[in-house]
């Protein structure tokens, strides 16, 4: 993902964010509706959110140290993951606290009427900006893909966070701009309560939902088939390296992805010629997936014996030699 791209659409959202909590407290205070008090929690919270995600992508960047040798990359993906708890706990479980408490009380909007439907209509209109904008930054990185994968498998994590949040937001609007329109048709604030508490069930099952996708991240994610389709290639397509005898790649932050791999070489007449080998194996690696920055190359002698074994390597099958043949004596 291009993270400028992703802080577009973070700014973008953080702005319309601030500019409808407010409107929807100014509603909530003339009216007293509980479907505006949680949707202006709601606003206050995605806005906290956006701001962590911009700390977040800000303290990634980091240079590498002693104690973190692989610099902080992954501090993107706890930071979204710190969002998905605040959505659930401050957006999510207030609104349906709000709910059950209006439904105690069942109290019609009695003054100002016509103020929260103007809000919420208001609220939809900079909403639907905020998420055009997630939509047209997603669209540069997603390529074929669709919204659902694009969400599960991307390793940048603040547009899926942002693209859900907006997404959240606008649904969480209409459930907001329907229980206020049937409290003021009927009278009855009990439709107030309902449009409440779908609106805290709906945020709670996006928590879920972002807690899930970035716990993944957290624990590590390999290559994309593509990538290591791609990485494959590099490393066979030359003379240097007559197999791959296993590989495996992890992301250390969404722009940076770590290759590990022991490959079968030739035999070859001095070590200058297996590194200059090795140095054009990376160099390839490095064209064919520009994200592959940390690489380490292991290069080892090929053997159908070892394979067979279930070891693949020659220096494991070697047979052990008398201590005397060993010493020379």
């Amino acid at each position: 993902m291009s993270a400028n791209g992703g802080t577009k659409a973070i700014v973008a959202a953080l702005l319309a964010n601030v500019g409808i909590a407010i409107t929807k407290f100014v509603a909530f205070l003339l009216t007293s509706s509980s479907s505006m008090l949680a949707e202006a929690v709601h606003s206050v919270a995605d806005s906290g959110n956006q701001a962590l995600l911009l700390l977040g992508g800000k303290r990634a960047k980091r240079a590498a140290t002693p104690e973190h040798p692989f610099g902080y990359g992954r501090e993107r993906y706890i930071y979204a993951f710190i969002v998905s708890i605040v959505l659930f706990s401050i957006g999510g479980l207030f609104a349906l606290y709000e709910a059950y408490h209006k439904w105690s009380h069942k109290g019609g909007i009695e003054s100002w009427q016509w103020v929260p439907v103007v809000v919420l209509v208001a609220a939809i209109v900079m909403e639907s900006f905020s998420f055009r904008t997630a939509i047209k930054e997603s669209n540069h990185v997603r390529g074929n893909q669709s919204w659902v994968r694009f969400i599960r498998r991307a390793k940048a994590p603040e547009l899926p966070v942002v693209l859900l949040e907006d997404f959240g937001a606008l649904v969480g609007l209409v459930f907001a701009l329907f229980g206020v329109t049937m409290t003021l048709i009927t009278g009855n604030g009990e439709w107030d309560a309902a449009g409440t508490a779908m609106i805290g069930l709906l945020l709670v099952a996006i928590a879920i939902v972002l807690a899930l996708e970035t716990k993944s991240l957290l624990l590590g994610e390999g290559a994309e088939a593509s990538e290591l389709a791609a990485i494959e290639r590099a490393v066979t397509d030359g003379p240097e390296v007559e197999r791959i005898i296993h590989m495996k790649t992890l992301y250390l932050g969404p722009e940076e992805l770590m290759v590990a791999a022991k490959i079968g070489v030739p035999a070859c007449e001095s070590a200058h010629d297996l590194a200059r080998g090795i140095n054009a194996v990376e160099a390839r690696i490095r064209a064919a997936v520009p994200i592959a920055r940390v690489i380490y190359l292991e290069p080892d002698i090929y053997s159908v014996a070892a394979a067979e074994a279930g070891t693949g390597t020659a220096a494991d099958t070697a047979v052990p030699q008398p201590e005397a043949e060993r010493s020379g004596g």
